[in-house]
């Protein structure tokens, strides 16, 4: 069966979008069928992860939402490498500055994103899709929340994130999400990780999938590509690796 899979956080910053990036392309490292939906419409990233130049695509989720396209046109085969059993589909938005106005100004249907989910997942035989939500709670988050079989909510370790985390948790038990993990991010490396996890799952009542320490390697790649490609031993795929079978569990 299907997943749908929200990937979210209550602030910017906190690297959803590459866990996003590395926990869908080690699913289809696994021999699965992923897609990608990066509905940050007002501030879109992810497609730079996977080395997608949009002046060579010809269609996105804006496109669709626009009426001007079928959602399956706006999915780009983005496998980062042809060793992967599975594949990886990207529904970028897009980074056009007069696409975001528009989306600022005008808005749109947000019940579209509904029926075009399912569309990609029957559409492409996908075994999950992961939506790649936009910072905070707004219309189309909360329905992507909402739609999903699991979320992970990134929180970096510290004070603002711990509230707004807060928020997101309350908002997901409203809203009835049959699983729901937290990811604790980018952790200072003096930080006692066994007594973060310990810390994070009381203040919430929800399991921590993963701490995943600050890597100089990733800051050093800097979006150019996927860290778990590029890193395969290291402690931080891993961790990757867990998250996407937690979420998967």
């Amino acid at each position: 069966m299907s997943r749908i899979i929200a990937i979210h956080s209550f602030r910017g910053g906190t690297g959803k979008s590459n866990t996003t990036a590395n926990v869908a392309t080690l699913l289809a490292a696994g021999g699965r069928r992923i897609g990608v939906v990066d509905t940050d419409i007002q501030s879109p990233g992810i497609h730079v992860l996977f080395g997608v130049d949009q002046a060579t695509l010809s269609n996105s989720l804006n496109d669709y939402l626009w009426g001007r396209c079928q959602i399956e046109q706006a999915a780009h085969d983005v496998t980062p490498s042809a060793n992967l059993e599975g594949r990886v589909f990207l529904i970028p938005s897009s980074i056009k500055p007069i696409d975001i106005a528009r989306v600022m100004h005008d808005g749109y249907d947000v019940g579209l994103l509904n029926e075009g989910f399912r569309d990609l997942i029957k559409g492409l035989s996908l075994d999950a899709l992961l939506i790649d939500t936009h910072p905070g709670l707004n219309e189309e988050t909360l329905l992507s929340i909402a739609m999903s079989n699991a979320l992970a909510i990134i929180m970096r370790p510290d004070q603002q994130d711990y509230e707004g985390t807060s928020v997101t948790v309350s908002v997901a038990r409203k809203l009835r999400v049959p699983r729901m993990v937290l990811v604790i991010n980018k952790t200072p490396q003096v930080f006692d990780f066994a007594e973060v996890e310990d810390r994070v799952e009381k203040t919430y009542g929800c399991e921590v999938a993963a701490v995943l320490p600050h890597a100089d390697e990733m800051m050093i790649l800097s979006s150019a590509g996927i860290f778990a490609l590029r890193y395969p031993d290291h402690p931080v795929t891993e961790l990757y690796r867990q998250v996407a079978t937690r979420l998967m569990a």
